[in-house]
């Protein structure tokens, strides 16, 4: 009898924020590629900056949480929370290190021989420079400066969160050196932190000269503390935990409640500290000190605090040779002619590829609907919305026009939740009904329903995807939406909003499955079916991409599937607690990140079901919290045109070479290694074919070009 592999041995998994860092790692990659433009690498250096601020915010601060309660108990990996945090702290300590390698010795140089020269340092501004800077300093920003100093009468003040500001030692003149005084000044961030000033005619006259606001503020401080003498002046800021803590069962009004904690976030207990190189040791101390740090919360920064500024510059105009030429989303074929979306969606569902299609059919959907007098109700799920949003306007239009408009606005949503607010407000003037999710479950689904009187009786056309209603990060995410008036659809459709709305959960689902009811339960399932499958002799084969990979009953079931002999394919692009490639466990488990202009947010599931190959999309990632405390939905893609795209989609990103990244044994993760084949960018590759369909829609329904094998020698 063959021995029982122990599949939970903590040595088969990753640290969930360990893979984390893994993934901005791969991102910072990017940004250290000599092959992109310049431009392109200052953007995902910034990323990685903005990416690292909310690991610091929700991911470290949730582990000191716990540390504080003394929780003590063992991570898929096998770490308590303390042991996170002493190996995240090494870890993000050399991540910060390699961002600012990055910075000071690629991009830096770069960016001089490209035209555009930073003053890293005030002390080294020209004559001429000295004198603009001073004057834009009292003109612009010392107006504007509120010095808040710290003694006997006034308390350390409240530091807000990610808040840039420059800490001060004073001497008060007359007294002894000893008898010093701490003050700070925050940064404003009303002002441009760039500032653009007049080239040194001497060595740069032809190039853009630029500084940074707070360099102006430290050459200058010295006049905010006229009685003083500034011993010494740096840069600071911290990081504060920014989780949510919300108890539903006793919250009368969640929207009042959430209000109330995102105030509080501001000032959630700070989790880092970060200070620039050489900074005075003694301030730094008292830092620590007034906001309860330890040593190695400190971050010595050898650069300009919060690389997210990088962004900003990629703004500037005059280097758009230095970018990526922008790719704007194409035209849908299916939606080419002179239809309605109603008329088109009844005959036949249709697939949507965002962004290198269009979101708007998306939109017009919501559109049309508002203003069809046959339709008589209208239903949607939103978990992000854009600044502006078009759908949010079409909804109020129609719940004007006398539609029965119902939302749900997921309130929780982090970090969107004021935005969220006010949406949820807009819609209920307009007479929309609003629900603010449900109890102690987030809301992640992505579902509108479009109920519409026809001839022939009451039609539902439904849209499901797999990103968020948002007309601004369509252009910039990867997903996949289905459009459909498949009638067993319509009716799950139906019940999603009646369990969302009151309390009424329906015998059976046709179509669709349901997190948290038995969504996980369903792809054990599937995976279990590759599985027996396979013992029988039969090809098992599976295809799973999505956005993290971090619940341990699903990597179990992969772990025996492999075992069996499924061949399976994963494509993550953030975190993988699961370990590819281990002798005995996972040896025919493959698991790519692609990292690229765009960020890969489809999640699209491939089952070979014995020569019936069944695809599936959703709206929910293999994690826990997608699986257990989210309401989710997954959708099958049954017509056969349809599902060719969607295996069209991952053959494509099974054969790149040029933006994947293979997990190793190890845990680690390398570059594909090209060797003599062709190159082949998924994301280049899908957007050229948009490109070429929307030049030709016709041509485009009718034929399309398929590989049939990927890289690394696997059918689908």
């Amino acid at each position: 009898m063959a021995e029982k592999k122990d599949f939970q041995n903590a040595r088969l998994y990753t640290n969930r924020e360990k893979s984390w860092l893994l993934f901005n790692k791969r991102v910072l990659s990017e940004a250290r590629d000599a092959h992109l433009p310049l431009f392109e690498r200052l953007k995902f250096l910034s990323i990685t900056a903005s990416n690292l601020d909310e690991f610091f915010m929700v991911r470290i601060g949730s582990l000191v949480d716990m540390v504080h309660a003394k929780y003590d108990g063992r991570d898929i990996a096998g770490l308590t929370p303390k042991e996170q945090l002493l190996q995240l702290g090494t870890d993000t300590h050399d991540f910060m290190a390699l961002q600012y390698s990055t910075y000071n010795r690629m991009l830096l140089p770069l960016l001089g021989q490209n035209g555009l020269v930073f003053v890293e340092h005030h002390e080294k501004l020209a004559k001429a420079q000295a004198k603009f800077v001073d004057a834009y300093f009292e003109d612009h920003v010392y107006p504007v400066l509120t010095p808040m100093a710290v003694d006997s009468s006034r308390p350390f003040p409240l530091i807000r969160n990610k808040t840039l500001n420059i800490g001060a030692l004073l001497n008060k003149k007359g007294k002894k050196r000893e008898e010093t005084e701490f003050a700070t000044v925050q940064v404003p961030g009303v002002l441009p932190r760039i500032v653009r000033i007049p080239s040194d005619k001497e060595t740069q006259e032809q190039a853009i000269t630029v500084i940074l606001l707070e360099e102006i503020i430290e050459r200058n401080i010295s006049k905010l503390f006229l009685n003083y003498d500034v011993l010494c002046a740096h840069p600071f800021r911290i990081t504060r935990n920014a989780d949510l803590a919300i108890d539903e069962d006793e919250v009368e009004d969640l929207l009042l409640e959430i209000e109330k904690q995102i105030k509080k976030r501001r000032w959630g207990h700070a989790v880092r500290l970060e200070v620039e190189k050489g900074a005075d040791k003694k301030m730094v101390r008292l830092l620590e000190k007034e906001l309860e740090l330890e040593e190695g919360d400190a971050f010595y920064v050898d650069g300009p605090l919060d690389l997210t500024f990088l962004m900003k510059m990629y703004g500037l105009e005059g280097f758009e040779h230095l970018k990526t030429p922008k790719y704007t989303p194409q035209p849908v074929p299916e939606f080419s002619g002179e239809e309605t979306v109603f008329e088109r969606i009844g005959k036949g569902d249709i697939l949507l590829h965002h962004p290198y299609q269009t979101f708007e059919p998306v939109v017009e959907f919501i559109r049309q609907a508002s203003r069809d007098p046959d339709v008589l109700a209208i239903k949607q799920t939103l978990y992000r919305v854009s600044g502006n949003s078009p759908i949010i306007a079409a909804l109020a239009q129609a719940a004007e026009n006398g539609k029965q408009v119902t939302v749900l606005v997921e309130l929780k949503a982090r970090f969107d939740e004021e935005n969220n607010i006010v949406w949820a407000r807009k819609l209920e003037q307009a007479g929309c009904h609003v629900i603010y999710g449900l109890v102690g479950l987030k809301t992640h689904s992505k579902i509108t329903l479009v109920v519409r009187r026809e001839e022939d009786g009451i039609r539902r056309y439904v849209h499901l995807g797999t990103g968020n209603y948002n007309d601004a990060t369509a252009k910039l995410y990867t997903d996949v939406g289905l459009m459909t008036a498949n009638e067993a659809i319509g009716e799950d459709a139906t019940a999603v909003f009646n369990m969302l709305s009151g309390y009424s959960e329906p015998r059976s689902w046709n179509k669709l499955s349901l997190a948290p009811l038995w969504l996980k339960e369903r792809f054990l399932h599937l995976i279990e079916r590759e599985k027996k499958n396979a013992q029988k002799g039969k090809n098992g084969r599976i295809i799973a991409k999505m956005n993290s990979l971090c619940d341990q009953d699903i990597i179990v079931a992969l772990y025996e599937a492999s075992c069996a002999g499924v061949k399976i394919d994963l494509i993550v692009r953030g975190i993988c607690c699961l370990r590819a490639g281990v002798t005995d466990v996972s040896e025919h488990i493959t698991v790519r990140s692609i990292v690229g202009n765009f960020l890969e947010h489809a999640r699209i599931f491939y089952f070979e079901n014995g020569g019936k190959p069944e695809y599936y999309c959703a709206s929910a990632d293999w994690m826990p919290r997608n699986l257990e405390r989210r309401v989710e939905i997954l959708f099958p893609v049954e017509d056969p045109a349809l599902q060719e795209k969607l295996k069209h989609i991952l053959t494509v990103q099974l054969q790149d070479n040029q933006k994947a990244h293979i997990l190793q044994p190890d845990g680690s993760y390398e570059k594909v290694k090209k060797r003599s084949e062709a190159p082949c960018c998924s994301q280049e590759e899908f957007c050229r074919e948009a490109q070429e369909a929307g030049q030709d829609p016709k041509k485009a329904q009718d034929t399309r070009v398929f590989l049939p094998k990927t890289h690394l020698g696997m059918e689908i």
